[in-house]
């Protein structure tokens, strides 16, 4: 998974716009209650059809692409694009998942390859995007030091592991994935992946922490290690090097 994210938060790529003609866009909607969605579509020649979609910083964009033409890919363009993609399916296959870096419309531009758009081939393809996990909360952190650089590609200052374990597993018995947004001295939200359940985000205000989806959170601090209970069964080592850099 770690692979992937790295993979998806990739700079931003140019595209070549001249392989098409006019770009048809379709809105993509979720059902109620769900977090994801899947289309049949097809095209012939040079046609391009665009799905957009509504998206937040800090969420997970996941794309499958299942074309019958081995020359039909994806791209995904983010807000405000006018071409440029964060993923080109030609060169990176086609499955992407990655942490969205801005607030805005998303497409997920499907075609064919030049060559095959030329002989005006023809590709049907089922196209499924997900998009979970919280929005970032960094409207109320304040704004980070400039010297505070972020992670290229991504919405976060630092990426790494901490400790942290489920249930009555020992203490630090696993490593889960973070990402931080951090804001004014004290302030942060810790995007953590624990293996296995879903993702969850805490965020520091000074000396108080709370989580997304009304977890209930229970915090002791020794020295400078956050201990972050969230539930009475996720557990969280959060160095404070995470919150506060350095």
């Amino acid at each position: 998974m770690k692979a992937i994210l790295l993979a998806g938060a990739i700079a931003l790529a140019s595209v070549d716009l001249n392989a098409w003609a006019a770009v048809q866009t379709q809105s993509l909607q979720f059902d109620s209650g769900k977090q994801s969605a899947a289309v049949n579509g097809s095209l012939k020649g040079d046609q391009t059809i665009d799905y957009s979609l509504q998206a937040k910083v800090g969420q997970t964009m996941s794309v499958t692409f299942k074309p019958s033409n081995p020359r039909a890919y994806f791209n995904i363009l983010p807000p405000g694009s006018t071409g440029d993609a964060i993923f080109i399916g030609s060169t990176s296959g086609n499955e992407w998942i990655g942490t969205l870096p801005t607030d805005g419309e998303y497409k997920v531009r499907t075609y064919l390859m030049r060559s095959a758009a030329r002989r005006n081939e023809t590709a049907k393809f089922t196209l499924t995007v997900g998009v979970t996990g919280a929005p970032s909360h960094s409207g109320a952190l304040g704004t980070a030091p400039a010297s505070d650089a972020k992670v290229k590609g991504t919405p976060f200052h630092a990426t790494g592991t901490v400790p942290c374990s489920l249930g009555n597993a020992p203490p630090g018995s696993l490593q889960c994935d973070f990402g931080v947004i951090r804001g004014a001295a004290g302030n942060a939200e810790v995007h953590l992946t624990p293996p296995g359940t879903n993702k969850r985000v805490l965020i520091f205000i000074g000396s108080k922490v709370t989580a997304d989806r009304s977890g209930k959170v229970k915090v002791t601090k020794s020295q400078d290690l956050w201990l972050v209970d969230v539930n009475a069964y996720e557990h969280y080592r959060i160095p404070e090097a995470v919150v506060n850099g350095g």
